[in-house]
C-alpha cells in the first residue's frame, strides 16, 4: 500500500475559517432572520385578520339591526301609533272632524321605466289632470320625483293597475278631514310634513302633534249638525238671492263659545288648494266691512247707560235731512218728525241716531267704543283675523259712525259685541275651546240697561214698523236688527246683515247672517206677517232676516231653548 503524501497548502492558515462553514453559517443566519422576518409578517398578518374579522362582524351586526329596526318601523307604519302622530280634532259632542290616516306619494325612478312613451300615454288617460309634458321632462331628468302626491283609493288603484315596477308608492301621514268643504275656514290645512299652515290647524300645531296627548284629541266647541244646517240654508239663500258670498256666526253670548262658523264660498280641503282668490277669505273673521245700522244699537244703548234718554224719551224734530262739512245725511224712508228713542232704532232712523250721538259727545263715545273692543285685532284661535281700518276723530267721524258708516270692523266683533250688550254688559272674547274660562271681567253697560236694549231689539222684530220681522219664528223670542250697506272701498257692491240674539227676554246665543252683493228674489214667496207677498226690496230685512229665520227654526229643538213659550201680545208667557 503506498501512502501518498499531502501536499501542503502553502497559503493554508489553520485558523482561517472554511469558505464553506464561513457561508453555512452566513447563510444560517439570514435563514433565521427571514424566519423572524416571516413571523413578524405572520403576526402582522393575523392582527390584519382580526382586525378585519371584526369590522365584518361589526357590519353584519350594524346592518341586522337597521334592517330589525327597519321592520319594527314598518310594524310601526301599519299600526295606530303611526297613524296618530297628530291628535284628532272633534266637534263639541265627540263627532270626528279631522284625523291622521296612512296613504301614499307616487313617486317614479326613471330609471325602471321600461317604455316612456307608453308609460306618458296611460298617464294622459288615467290623470288627465296632470301635466304630461312636465311628467315627460321629469322622466328625461332620470332622477326620482314624485308622480302625485296624497293619492286617494282610486288613484292608487289606477296607479296599481298600471303594472309599471317603476311606480314606488310612499306611505306618509295623510290628514283627512271627514266634513269636506264643512270646515275649510276654521280648521285649515297642513302641509305635506304634517305641520299645520293655517287656521286652528296652525294655531294649535305643538298641541296637536304633542305625543302625550296623542290619545286626548282637540275638542272644539263647534256643533257638526248646527254647522251643517247654517251651512244648507246660507247655500240656498246664495242661490236664492243670487249672492256673490255670504256668512253666518252662531256664538253663546255668555262664554263665547262659537258654535258655528260659515264663510261662502268654502273649499274642500282635503283636495289640498292653494286658494289665493280674495273670495275664499273667511269673511267672519278676517273681512272688513262697514255693518251700517246695526251700530245703531250701541248708540241707543249708550244713551241709556249715561242716563240721557229713556226708551220712551221722544227726540222732538227729527229733520229729513242733515248737513255735516261737505256730507249730507238723511233717511232713506220718511219717519214722523217725532220719535221715541226706542221707534229710532225700531225704524232704523240714521238722523234719530245721530242726534242721540250728539247728546252722547265725542269723548264718551270715543270711550265707549275702546272699551267694547271694536278697534282691536278679534281675539279667537285662528291664523285668519283682520284689523279693524284705523281712523282719525274728524269733523262728521261721531255722525257717521252712530250709525255705522266710516267705521270698518269684523262681523267676529260686531257679534261680541253684541253678545256684550245682551248678556248684561259683560265683555266676551269668542273661542273654539270648549270651557275656555273668560279671562274679560268688565262690563260695557249695566244689567238694567242690557234688559232696556233686549226689549228694543224684541220690539224690531214683533212691531209694525220694524225691519226684522221675518225673523219673528214662534216659540224663539227673537230680538235683533239689520244693517244694509255698501261693501267698504266699493260703493258697487252692497252688504246685508242681519245680527239677532234669542230668546230676548235672556238671552242666550246671538247668530250673525251676512249676505253680499245680494239681488232681489222675485220669485220668492214671503210669508210677511200672516200675508204671502213677492219680495221687491233688496234690504236685509228681505234677505238675511229670511235667511236667519230659516235657521233658527232649524237649529232651535238642537239648542232646546223654551219651546213651550208663546206669545200674547208680544209678551211671552209659559203654559203648561
Amino acid at each position: 500500500m503506498i501512502k501518498r503524501k499531502r501536499k501542503k497548502n502553502k497559503n493554508f492558515n489553520i485558523n482561517q475559517k472554511s469558505f464553506y462553514f464561513e457561508d453555512y453559517l452566513e447563510t444560517n443566519q439570514k435563514n433565521k432572520k427571514v424566519e423572524k422576518s416571516n413571523i413578524s409578517q405572520d403576526r402582522i398578518y393575523l392582527l390584519f385578520f382580526l382586525f378585519f374579522s371584526l369590522i365584518t362582524i361589526f357590519s353584519i351586526k350594524i346592518t341586522f339591526i337597521s334592517l330589525k329596526n327597519f321592520e319594527v318601523y314598518n310594524q310601526k307604519k301599519n299600526s295606530f301609533y303611526f297613524t296618530s302622530l297628530r291628535r284628532d280634532i272633534v266637534d263639541r259632542n265627540g263627532i270626528l272632524i279631522s284625523r291622521n290616516i296612512k296613504s301614499f306619494h307616487a313617486a317614479i325612478k326613471p330609471n325602471l321605466i321600461k317604455n316612456k312613451e307608453n308609460f306618458l300615454i296611460k298617464i294622459r288617460l288615467n290623470f288627465p289632470d296632470l301635466s304630461i309634458k312636465k311628467v315627460e321632462q321629469q322622466l328625461n331628468k332620470g332622477k326620482y320625483f314624485y308622480l302625485k302626491r296624497r293619492l286617494d283609493q282610486n288613484d292608487k288603484e289606477k296607479l296599481w293597475s298600471l303594472g309599471e315596477k317603476g311606480i314606488i308608492f310612499e306611505p306618509f301621514q295623510s290628514r283627512i278631514y271627514t266634513h269636506a268643504n264643512l270646515y275649510s275656514h276654521i280648521l285649515g290645512q297642513v302641509d305635506y310634513d304634517n305641520y299645520g299652515i293655517s287656521g286652528v290647524e296652525k294655531y294649535f300645531d305643538k298641541e296637536l302633534k304633542d305625543k302625550k296627548l296623542l290619545n286626548n284629541p282637540l275638542r272644539l266647541t263647534l256643533d257638526t249638525n248646527i254647522q251643517h244646517i247654517i251651512d244648507d240654508e246660507l247655500n240656498k239663500a246664495l242661490e236664492i238671492f243670487n249672492a256673490t258670498g255670504g256668512g253666518a256666526l252662531l256664538m253663546d253670548v255668555n262664554n263665547g263659545e262659537v258654535l258655528s262658523l260659515v264663510s261662502l264660498p268654502n273649499f274642500n280641503i282635503n283636495k289640498r288648494e292653494n286658494i289665493t282668490d280674495k273670495n275664499y277669505t273667511n269673511k267672519i273673521t278676517k273681512g272688513i266691512y262697514e255693518l251700517g245700522s246695526i251700530f245703531k244699537t250701541f248708540t241707543i244703548a249708550l244713551a241709556l247707560e249715561k242716563n240721557l234718554v229713556s226708551p220712551k224719551t221722544i227726540i222732538k224734530d227729527i229733520p229729513r235731512k242733515i248737513k255735516c262739512s261737505i256730507h249730507e245725511i238723511s233717511d232713506i224712508k220718511k219717519f214722523p218728525k217725532d220719535l221715541s228713542v226706542e221707534d229710532i232704532l225700531i225704524r232704523s232712523s240714521n238722523i234719530g241716531t245721530l242726534m242721540l250721538a250728539k247728546k252722547i259727545g265725542e269723548q264718551d263715545y270715543k270711550n265707549f267704543i275702546k272699551e267694547t273692543n271694536l278697534l282691536d285685532i278679534p281675539e279667537l284661535e285662528l291664523e285668519e283675523l283682520g284689523t279693524p281700518l284705523s281712523f282719525k276723530w274728524n269733523k262728521c267721524k261721531l255722525e257717521t259712525i252712530s250709525y255705522g258708516h266710516g267705521i270698518a270692523v269684523t262681523p267676529l266683533q260686531a257679534s261680541a259685541t253684541y253678545a256684550a250688550l245682551t248678556n248684561g254688559g259683560n265683555v266676551i272674547k269668542p273661542t273654539l275651546i270648549n270651557n275656555k274660562e273668560q279671562q274679560e271681567n268688565k262690563k260695557i253697560i249695566s244689567p238694567k240697561t242690557s234688559k232696556k236694549i233686549n226689549t228694543i231689539l224684541r220690539k224690531v222684530v214683533t212691531e209694525k214698523e220694524g225691519t226684522a220681522s221675518l225673523a219673528d219664528i214662534y216659540g224663539y223670542n227673537v230680538g235683533g236688527k239689520t244693517g244694509t250697506s255698501q261693501k267698504y272701498g266699493n260703493k258697487n257692491e252692497n252688504l246685508n246683515t242681519f245680527i239677532s240674539v234669542f230668546p230676548s227676554q235672556d238671552p242666550k246665543y246671538v247668530l250673525l247672517v251676512m249676505l253680499e252683493n245680494p239681488q232681489v228674489a222675485t220669485d220668492l214667496i214671503y210669508d210677511y206677517r200672516g200675508i204671502k207677498i213677492k219680495g221687491t226690496r233688496n234690504e236685509a230685512g228681505w234677505n238675511s232676516v229670511y235667511v236667519a229665520g230659516k235657521i233658527i227654526k232649524k237649529i232651535g229643538p238642537i239648542l232646546a231653548i223654551n219651546n213651550d213659550e208663546v206669545y200674547n201680545n208680544h209678551v211671552v208667557k209659559k203654559t203648561n
